[in-house]
């Protein structure tokens, strides 16, 4: 069988020439009014991947 990259994975995250991972936080979709301006700008930001998670990650994004 044919090895292909997790195409949920490809959406969402992107491969850094360093190996790390970029990411988008959650919990920014809807039901945002009652969080205050500084938490909403936090969760805005990109983050990378946790080295707990990487094994994981890697093996989603294949190619």
């Amino acid at each position: 069988m044919k090895q292909r990259t997790h195409s949920g994975a490809k959406k969402r995250l992107r491969l850094l020439s360093g190996g790390k991972v970029k990411r988008k936080q959650t919990r920014m979709r809807h039901l945002n009014s009652h969080m205050s301006s500084k938490v909403k700008r936090q969760l805005g930001e990109v983050v990378y991947v946790d080295d707990a998670n990487m094994y994981q990650t890697r093996r989603l994004l294949v190619f």
